[in-house]
């Protein structure tokens, strides 16, 4: 006789609200703590995040923050995928411990895959972390393949400020400031075209989140940094200026970029710089490894076969994958 089985079904993909940032925060939370004991780190306990920044990532992804429910209509699984003009990428995501191994993770993944290719991206990827093999294997059997690292460095923030001049983005007046994005915007798109961060940076400001620092050169914009300076976990502090995302004409402009966001940040009573830079940039990794950053973290980016990743023939163009 075959006893009775619960339903295990998942119903999605809902859009996700801001009525959701408590479930999604302790799926978040819990899913990531047990992959980490699953990795041998036992004694970690991720934290959760600022309901500021679900707020951020949820008003970014719009209709591509999606999420799953169980029976008993408690949040399965989510998976938010954000689209960056021709950028597509797909994080966080996870399913609840109790539900993987059941389908449910190619589920969500080949949705976000779908919602970005309807949207007419180039570039569509996500990043897990290296050591991990079983995503990795999991991922590559969806059709990604894997690429360079991301690597998180940090440094000292320096009131000593850099080598130029630079300006606040969010200390323009609007009409100026609708002038200074189209710059920003004509920079990305000569780097790497039908890329466009104006989104991300309009939130930001909005949601007073950070700003963006921008550099010139004989008049021109040389480089930009969109940095988040709200703490990232609940309960955090300001401690660290977080680098989302990086534009600029070559290296000099990048570390003069980089002085100034310390610079700023030390005016701000913030004690550190995080940067998370792409390992295809060999060069630009280099200088920052010269100039007193070290690396605190690592992430492996994998893009679906047939949408790799723009890397400009010159110049920098560095953009998070991650909230």
């Amino acid at each position: 006789m075959r006893m009775w089985q619960p339903e295990r079904a998942a119903h999605g993909p809902q859009q996700v609200t801001e009525r959701d940032i408590p479930g999604l925060n302790r799926l978040f939370a819990d899913a990531f703590t047990d992959r980490y004991r699953r990795d041998g780190l036992v004694g970690v306990r991720v934290p959760f995040l600022h309901a500021s920044i679900w707020r951020y990532a949820i008003a970014d992804a719009a209709d591509g923050a999606m999420l799953w429910r169980d029976e008993q209509d408690r949040i399965v699984a989510f998976n938010v995928a954000h689209c960056s003009g021709a950028e597509g990428w797909m994080g966080p995501l996870a399913v609840r411990p109790d539900r993987q191994l059941g389908g449910l993770g190619k589920e969500i993944v080949l949705a976000a895959v779908d919602w970005l290719r309807r949207r007419g991206v180039s570039a569509l990827g996500l990043e897990t972390m290296p050591r991990t093999v079983d995503n990795i294997g999991f991922y590559s059997q969806l059709g990604f393949v894997p690429g360079h690292l991301t690597l998180t460095l940090t440094r000292e923030a320096q009131r000593a400020g850099g080598r130029a001049g630079f300006e606040l983005l969010g200390g323009v007046e609007p009409r100026e400031r609708a002038a200074r994005m189209h710059e920003i915007d004509a920079l990305v798109q000569s780097l790497t075209p039908g890329y466009d961060f104006s989104r991300e940076i309009q939130l930001t400001l909005d949601m007073s989140l950070g700003n963006v620092l921008i550099m010139r050169r004989d008049g021109r914009m040389a480089a930009f940094a969109l940095c988040h300076s709200a703490p990232l976990a609940e309960g955090g502090t300001r401690d660290e200026l977080r680098v989302l995302k990086v534009a600029a004409t070559g290296i000099e402009a990048l570390l003069d970029l980089l002085d100034a966001v310390g610079a700023w940040a030390a005016t701000q009573s913030i004690r550190r710089v995080a940067v998370r830079c792409q390992t295809a940039y060999q060069e630009a990794y280099q200088a920052l490894i010269e100039t007193g950053f070290r690396v605190r973290w690592s992430d492996l980016r994998m893009t679906i076969a047939g949408h790799p990743e723009t890397v400009p023939a010159s110049g920098i163009v560095w953009s998070n994958w991650e909230i």
